[in-house]
């Protein structure tokens, strides 16, 4: 059951108490600017890696003119991670936009380093650890999945307990400049393949050049075999 209208209509029927019918109108849009600030965040921030809190900061709401329908949104630029500040605006016989400050956590799971790694390392099971914990209180490239760290080398070296963010690390090159590789094109019911000389090295799942022996200059893809996949 929806309390809020029943909750104006007792207000306007108190407004003889004067100032504590000021206040506590003041309070409804309190409360109301509140809920729709914290529904707009937990939407925008839906997909994110992680269980999503949203809180508020100093007043939050609490000084916002009344407003039957304020409407939330986000500055250009900004997104629902960390602290950041959000707009409420309200389409009012006398208009009016403010902002107030939130908090957006999400709580996840990230990897750190188990041991100090060196670089040029290729990374192991046990060379990282699993930690839980607010993933905007960390740098934003952190990695966050395990499938991120397959095949990788370590580009630097990474101290013990440090998380392991993404451009600390490198694929393997499977693919070295100057290589004959094999060039697949695949499509439904074939499979058509030719020899080509790789014009510069890739890392799975890495764009690579090659030329064929017709002379004729391809892009492709890595592939964990090795070969240049053509792209369909």
């Amino acid at each position: 059951m929806n309390l809020l209208p029943l909750r104006r209509h007792l207000l306007r029927t108190a407004c003889a108490m004067g100032l504590w019918c000021a206040m506590s109108s003041g309070a409804v849009a309190g409360d109301t600017a509140e809920a729709a600030v914290r529904t707009y965040l937990q939407v925008q921030s839906a997909g994110l890696p992680g269980k999503v809190t949203v809180s508020l900061e100093g007043r939050g709401t609490a000084a916002l003119p009344p407003c039957e329908a304020p409407e939330v949104f986000l500055p250009p630029g900004v997104t629902p991670w960390g602290r950041i500040s959000v707009g409420v605006r309200c389409h009012a016989e006398r208009p009016w936009t403010r902002f107030v400050q939130a908090r957006v956590a999400v709580e996840g799971r990230y990897f750190v380093a188990a041991r100090a790694i060196d670089a040029g390392h290729s990374l192991n099971a046990g060379d990282v650890v699993e930690r839980t914990g607010d993933l905007t209180r960390l740098p934003r490239s952190v990695v966050t999945s395990a499938a991120e760290l397959a095949g990788q080398v370590s580009a630097n070296r990474v101290a013990p307990g440090a998380p392991i963010r993404k451009e600390l690390l490198r694929g393997v090159a499977v693919i070295q400049q100057g290589q004959a590789v094999k060039v697949v094109a695949q499509g439904p019911g074939f499979v058509v393949s030719t020899e080509a000389k790789a014009l510069s090295g890739a890392a799975v799942g890495a764009v690579v050049q090659a030329r064929t022996l017709d002379g004729r200059v391809i892009r492709g893809v890595a592939d964990e075999e090795g070969q240049v996949r053509l792209v369909q």
